[in-house]
């Protein structure tokens, strides 16, 4: 009997690992990142017009593309495709949706009708260069709406009509609660990591067992006993009316808005700064620091100048978990953020599961992944040259 070698024995016992991380983790980020270039829907619908049009140079439409159109469209209409078709187009320009079902309904009486007789809109060149552009399978529009951009139909970029500019907004206003909540947490979670490194045994142990205390309850259940703290007849308005600090009238509005969602997420991500920075604070030795007292230094100038250095790796990992998981977060501001506590996050989740514009959607996570991404690999290197590493 042949032996197996211990080379395949180990593959072998790596291989289910290697298939669920293919499975559960690769094929959804190439879904995404395929979705977000490769939107074949109206161009399934209109395989006639992509034909058509594939060889147009943009001037001057010829009687061969209306009649790819109207046949699109009787076919639409006869599949019961027509709907959809018009919510598609109607988000590459307002009104489409209207030419498109007063264009299906005439057809469907008469079939031969010219599609300029129906409506004067089909003799606009801009139209047609619309429809070029979207009956194409491969695109690019998606992350330009990503970004607030768009193309004339003479193809130059600019950027969206004003009223039609949210994502760039939201991006920024995402990076911004992330840094913040950054911040906070490093503010709050150094001290607390240095009394657990400094507390006996006993101390110690309890302080860590407050830390992992909420891993231990859902995200859910969290949310909602915030909910209960923070509304404006909750435990903490009926506190500071109980104590004369506020009045009836003067109640804090600390759900349901950007505050609600900062104080919750902070919340939420704090074990993550505190775990990280501990496990460094823990190993470091205290003959640094012993030394650094005998030679008569400060014990503020030991702080800054030679205990805090030391720790700087654990402060930037536990500062980069927070502002990672900060960047995609969506339970908690969907919870307890309100109209003006929303992220990116929620906004990819509207157009997943309201508007069903999966390409949008797949674009928006696409860029918040490069943007991750580009984080994780250039912030440990900044802090290296920045001598965060010890």
């Amino acid at each position: 009997m042949n032996a197996v070698s211990p080379s395949r024995a180990g593959w072998a016992l790596v291989l289910p690992l290697v298939a669920f991380i293919v499975i559960a983790f690769l094929a959804p980020i190439a879904t995404m990142l395929l979705r977000s270039v490769h939107d074949p829907e109206i161009a399934d619908l209109m395989p006639r017009t992509r034909q058509a049009l594939a060889q147009w140079d943009g001037t001057g439409v010829r009687q061969v593309a209306f009649e790819a159109v109207s046949a699109d469209l009787r076919e639409a209409s006869a599949t019961n495709q027509i709907g959809r078709l018009a919510q598609r187009l109607n988000r590459e320009r307002n009104g489409l949706r209207v030419l498109i079902d007063v264009t299906a309904r005439h057809l469907e009486r008469e079939p031969d009708t010219k599609l300029s007789r129906i409506d004067p809109g089909w003799s606009d060149p801009a139209l047609w260069q619309i429809l070029a552009r979207v009956t194409s399978p491969w695109t690019g529009r998606h992350l330009l709406n990503a970004l607030d951009l768009t193309v004339t139909p003479d193809g130059i970029l600019v950027r969206q009509e004003e009223a039609r500019r949210l994502y760039v907004d939201l991006f920024l206003r995402t990076a911004w609660v992330a840094a913040l909540v950054t911040l906070i947490c490093a503010l709050l979670g150094y001290p607390y990591a240095y009394a657990m490194a400094a507390a006996g045994p006993s101390l110690g142990a309890l302080l860590l067992f407050l830390v992992l205390l909420p891993f231990w309850t859902s995200l859910l259940v969290r949310a909602t006993a915030w909910i209960v703290l923070l509304q404006r007849r909750g435990v903490i308005n009926e506190g500071l009316l109980a104590m004369g600090l506020i009045g009836e009238t003067g109640r804090l509005d600390l759900i349901y808005n950007m505050t609600g969602t900062i104080i919750v997420m902070v919340h939420v991500l704090l074990p993550f700064f505190v775990l990280p920075l501990y496990s460094v604070m823990a190993g470091l030795p205290t003959s640094y620091v012993r030394a650094s007292a005998s030679l008569g230094a400060h014990p503020l100038r030991t702080f800054a100048r030679v205990y805090l250095p030391l720790t700087y790796p654990g402060v930037a990992a536990g500062g980069l978990l927070v502002f990672i998981l900060s960047l995609g977060y969506y339970v908690t501001p969907a919870l307890v953020g309100g109209r003006t506590g929303q992220l990116i996050s929620n906004q990819i989740a509207f157009h997943m599961q309201r508007s069903l514009n999966w390409g949008l959607a797949a674009a928006l996570g696409t860029l918040l992944l490069l943007a991750v991404l580009l984080l994780a690999l250039t912030l440990p290197r900044l802090a290296e040259r920045g001598g965060l590493r010890t």
